[in-house]
């Protein structure tokens, strides 16, 4: 199977040098237009959508209304929870993070029939705790008990089969294929065609079988290979997403521990860029802003700008301690992670919640999800930022800020596609009672112009009765989902299909649709 670094590489080198001159180059203007807007506090909603408004679609594989999208737009849904897998095993729920770390071609059908078609191959993080139904897959690495159960969660590995069609493609087969761990939130694809799955929990406690939690785990696209090792040099914290440099192999990594989160780097001893060369070490490091001590991004407003520099973190593996006496804005007796104590006490920076982290042509988006003050006056309870580090100057500015709830309630992951399009997932409760969209309460996924407004790109429409689940041949409860977390969105390498999951009931979708309309 061709690895998708390869595959990506062929699809850039095949892009207009133009393109990645314009995704960049634009970032001045966005700047300038949300400074403008940032004056009038009337602008809180987001920008009409040149998609055009949005409204129910049916799902092309089961018929039910899951979706709103624009008109034009189609979909297809895959691997619900309880849907039996090509290993037998029925799909676990809680889908997160997720991207396509593989592509291969598949031959002509016989004498030469039907369109050409490429093999995907996704990797889908699942967000689940200690329980009775651990997932089994060929990379275990926890087979003990932790925090009363039994460690759920892992990946699971999908097929897509790209056809050039109206419709883009199908979906072939799901399987497991990491399993022994703890609440694996987001990740992020490397350039040599792996997945790394990240562990959110911070906890001193150790298994029954002796092993620790909090870790990044390596998996392989080819599920037998998957070692269940975790990379212990990457640190041991609430991890959130990962993201690395292609040109230097630097690892970029985010902390979700709210307002005592660190922003990470880890420089690996091997720079080849293949399966398991993150086990060789390296240095981890944490962001410090150059000329102020411990400085606070909690808050933010558009165009912000602060020049980083990285402190050695000498002990990765440090267990948590509880934060001293006057450290701010938490808890008493909350604790700070022991990568985040050492970055701290040499002056590194805090963020309230640093959640996804996505690489595109010399910069990474990263996004603080509670960045701002809520009705209370308490900091990094707010609506969330997009930070954009540019990696060759080590200079970070705040890309998009939200200052309502219209225009973005606490992004979550973030992706850019190949043409310089930005894509965020929104947290629960978008549009809580009495403060509605035009669109009714639902999560939302959003997307950002070259402006940086926000518009609506798709909205939560699962409501889900007994009958229908039936009809669909599915295992789900009956309910209403429409507050349930759009995660894990990422792109195939030509950006012509848009994959998501919807954390519960536990769904992934593939939607397609005529992106040359709008900014994506």
């Amino acid at each position: 199977m061709d690895a998708f670094a390869p595959s990506r590489r062929q699809v850039l080198k095949s892009s207009a040098a133009a393109m990645a001159v314009g995704a960049i180059g634009s970032l001045g203007a966005l700047y300038s237009r949300q400074a403008e807007a940032a004056t009038d506090p009337s602008r809180i909603a987001p920008v009409p959508s040149r998609y055009g408004p949005l409204a129910p679609v049916a799902d092309l594989s089961t018929g039910l209304p899951l979706l709103q999208l624009p008109r034009g737009f189609s979909y297809r849904s895959f691997a619900w929870s309880g849907d039996r897998m090509a290993d037998g095993r029925p799909c676990p729920d809680r889908h997160d993070g997720m991207a396509v770390v593989a592509a291969r071609r598949v031959p002509h059908r016989p004498h030469g029939r039907g369109h050409a078609s490429h093999e995907l191959v996704l990797i889908r993080n699942h967000e689940r705790g200690a329980g009775t139904s651990p997932i089994q897959a060929p990379g275990m690495y926890d087979t003990g008990t932790f925090a009363g159960g039994q460690p759920g969660g892992g990946t699971t590995t999908l097929r897509y089969r790209y056809d050039g069609g109206r419709h883009g493609g199908g979906w072939d087969s799901a399987e497991s294929s990491l399993g022994g761990t703890m609440v694996n939130c987001a990740g992020g694809p490397t350039p040599w065609g792996t997945w790394l799955s990240c562990e959110e929990i911070k906890s001193n406690a150790v298994s029954s079988t002796g092993r620790k939690h909090g870790y990044v785990f390596e998996v392989d696209p080819r599920s037998e290979r998957t070692t269940g090792r975790p990379l212990i040099g990457l640190g041991r914290f609430s991890h959130e997403a990962v993201a690395i440099d292609p040109r230097t192999g630097i690892v970029y990594l985010t902390e979700d521990d709210r307002n005592k989160s660190g922003l990470y780097r880890f420089i690996p001893n091997d720079r080849f860029g293949r399966p398991g060369s993150l086990e060789h070490g390296g240095r981890l490091q944490a962001a410090r802003v150059r000329g102020k001590r411990n400085a606070d991004l909690t808050t933010a407003s558009i165009g912000n700008e602060f020049q980083l520099e990285w402190v050695d973190i000498p002990d990765p593996d440090l267990d948590s301690i509880v934060a001293p006496n006057g450290f701010p804005d938490i808890g008493a007796g909350d604790t700070l992670s022991g990568p985040f104590a050492q970055a701290w006490s040499e002056g590194g920076l805090r963020m309230s919640r640093g959640e996804g982290i996505w690489y595109s042509y010399g910069k990474m988006f990263i996004v603080d999800t509670s960045t701002g003050v809520d009705a209370q006056g308490r900091k990094g309870r707010g609506n969330g930022t997009v930070w954009v580090l540019d990696l060759f100057t080590q200079r970070l500015r705040a890309l998009f800020v939200s200052n309502h709830q219209l225009a973005a309630h606490n992004p979550d992951n973030i992706t850019v596609n190949v043409r310089g399009g930005v894509v965020l997932c929104e947290d629960p409760d978008a549009a809580p009672a009495g403060s509605p969209d035009e669109y009714g309460p639902g999560t939302r996924l959003l997307g950002l112009t070259r402006a940086g407004e926000s518009f609506y790109l798709c909205k939560n429409n699962a409501e889900l009765t007994s009958s229908q689940i039936a009809d669909a041949g599915k295992q789900v409860a009956e309910g209403d989902y429409r507050d349930s977390e759009f995660c894990g969105a990422c792109w195939d390498p030509a950006g012509r299909t848009l994959f998501v999951n919807m954390q519960s009931p536990g769904i992934t979708f593939a939607i397609t649709g005529p992106w040359e309309r709008g900014p994506l």
